[in-house]
């Protein structure tokens, strides 16, 4: 098995377990004050995983170009932007449509891996990739049952652009993550991916703290306040962070995004094993899906 297969599944276990994290902590931060903990409380653990990364290379810090900072600038500025579009879907009533365009993140970070990279698709990739995408339909529609006039009619609505913008935003981010870590000049695809996280995310923390200091102060105050649960939520986005970016280092970042995609079957799992709620049909044939399109991702990607 190829190394990015489980870092990349690992990497989505992480990431359910944030966002879960961060759903519990919205109440008492606010939103903004929930996103900006995953960078904010990150950013040490970052550092850390850099500091042994080196000890264990041997490594000093890699030297990088003019390449890398305009890379790392404009991933880090398109996750922020997508992550709250998505957040900001759920304002509407009629939100489903919209998160499910935002999955469309994979065909959409295909387009950006082609435009800055030059990286290109197998045909069985690309079905895969689809295949998955169908699935993550059934999903999201499992439990609403939308007919067929309800779909049509939300289309071209608010929420279906503002998922379409948020996965274009996320597969953005992806491709610019790409093109900064490769550009680190490094002989450890490790040491590349730790470099370009710790850079991303001081630069992050440094423009969300900043922004949050003059619009929403007790938000950040909040956040302080409430280190230590936002210290796991730091632990868990940094973890998954990690994942991502090794992922990236190693494949394109079309078929990590896709991949990455099973996160909803943990989701779901989650929803099962601790909440008891009931999967239906729907979501159940929709995880199958999901796990058919990945098993062609990973044959596509070898």
């Amino acid at each position: 098995m190829e190394l990015w297969i489980p870092i990349t599944i690992a990497a989505a276990f992480s990431q359910n377990l944030r966002s879960a994290l961060q759903k519990h902590l919205k109440g008492k931060i606010g939103t903004t004050g929930a996103t900006f903990i995953r960078f904010g409380f990150g950013f040490p653990i970052a550092v850390f995983y850099l500091a042994v990364i080196l000890k264990l290379t041997g490594e000093s810090v890699p030297d990088v170009g003019t390449t890398f900072y305009w890379a790392a600038a404009f991933g880090g500025l398109a996750q922020i932007i997508a992550t709250f579009l998505l957040v900001h879907l759920f304002s509407y009533r009629n939100f489903a449509v919209g998160t499910a365009y935002s999955k469309t993140e994979p065909v959409q970070a295909a387009l950006f891996g082609f435009i800055l990279l030059g990286e290109q698709l197998t045909p069985l990739g690309m079905g895969a990739i689809a295949l998955g995408i169908i699935g993550v339909l059934f999903i999201s529609f499992g439990k609403q049952r939308p007919t067929g006039a309800m779909v049509l009619s939300t289309l071209v609505g608010k929420p279906a652009l503002i998922g379409l913008a948020s996965a274009a935003f996320f597969g953005a981010s992806a491709a610019f993550y790409r093109t900064a870590s490769l550009s680190v000049e490094a002989d450890s695809f490790l040491l590349q991916a730790a470099f370009t996280l710790v850079c991303v995310t001081a630069f992050q923390t440094v423009v969300m703290g900043s922004w949050m200091t003059v619009t929403c102060p007790a938000e950040l105050r909040a956040a302080i306040r409430n280190w230590r649960l936002s210290g796991l939520v730091g632990l868990a986005g940094i973890a998954g962070s990690i994942g991502w970016f090794t992922a990236m280092t190693l494949q394109q970042v079309a078929y990590v995004r896709a991949l990455a995609q099973i996160e909803l079957v943990f989701t779901l799992a989650a929803s099962w094993m601790f909440f008891r709620e009931k999967i239906t049909p729907i979501e159940l044939a929709g995880c199958v899906l999901v796990a058919l399109g990945g098993v062609g991702i990973v044959m596509a990607a070898s």
